[in-house]
């Protein structure tokens, strides 16, 4: 297992450098495709607004480079990566990823893609296609640099989860504990295309009012409950979200425990849970 575990972080670095090399901001991941580097903030009592400029790696997509010493360094500090993360929404590409989901069973995300684009009248162009161990789909697209494209999970449709500023896709060639990462057949000469502005218009809805609320309202405990409704492969990504969300409307600190509860209860640890919303709080602050 050691040998193997070698072979797959020298793969994930060759893989990240090589990403990086064309301008894709990368982080080394584990094998659970979380960041590798634990936050130095982990112990703090309260989530830290920290996104780097303490000078320590573990800041997540933070963290993530395209200078290949920048690379070098975070991988050696983190040998036991086997997959590396591309950070979404960062110049000069702007990524957007299109998760197209299988979970849960039954769930047919790439249909409920081509029902969009027919009922809104786009068409997804040929562009970067990464296949993952599951037999999901995420698809490479680019933004504009004066549009901030948020992360949602099922918003859109069923299934069709959306990677955009503050997340990450995994990197083709990655290997995480279900498999490896792979580039779709007819793709690897791609690069990621130009998002239709109709799509765009999708994925940036209009921002709401701020109405602040108490957690114990509905819109507090409405959260609480997208988390605990998270199904394996949705658990961060439903955290990160609603820990948004609270944060956003003022109550993030009120619903930090509850948020916090309910995603140990999905299957989380402590620790990736207050990462996730540390990650949150930041991005909120940020925006």
């Amino acid at each position: 297992m050691a040998t193997i575990d070698r072979q797959a972080a020298t793969l994930a670095l060759a893989h990240a450098l090589s990403a990086a090399e064309r301008g894709l901001p990368v982080i080394p991941l584990s094998r659970s495709k979380l960041p590798a580097l634990p936050s130095p903030h982990r112990a703090d009592p309260k989530p830290a607004l920290c996104r780097g400029e303490c000078g320590l790696p573990g800041h997540g997509v933070h963290d993530a480079t395209t200078d290949p010493a920048g690379v070098r360094a975070l991988f050696a500090a983190a040998p036991w990566a086997t997959g590396y993360g591309i950070a979404c929404g960062r110049p000069p590409h702007h990524l957007i990823g299109i998760d197209l989901d299988t979970k849960p069973p039954g769930t047919d995300s790439t249909a409920a893609l081509q029902h969009l684009a027919l009922r809104h009248l786009f068409t997804i162009p040929e562009t970067v296609v990464v296949i993952t161990p599951s037999g999901g789909r995420h698809v490479w697209l680019t933004g504009p640099p004066d549009t901030v494209v948020p992360n949602s999970a099922s918003r859109l449709a069923p299934g069709i989860d959306i990677r955009g500023a503050g997340g990450y896709l995994v990197g083709p060639g990655s290997l995480s504990g279900q498999g490896i990462y792979r580039l779709a057949p007819g793709t690897a000469h791609l690069g990621p295309a130009p998002c239709p502005r109709t799509l765009l218009n999708l994925l940036t809805p209009p921002t709401r009012p701020h109405h602040p609320q108490r957690p114990g309202g509905h819109h507090g405990q409405g959260l609480v409950q997208f988390v605990l409704a998270a199904h394996e492969g949705q658990r961060n990504t439903r955290l990160f979200w609603a820990a948004c969300r609270a944060y956003e409307n003022g109550m993030g600190e009120e619903l930090n425990a509850a948020l916090t509860e309910a995603a140990i209860r999905t299957g989380l640890t402590p620790r990736e849970a207050h990462a996730t919303i540390a990650s949150a709080a930041r991005m909120s602050a940020t925006r």
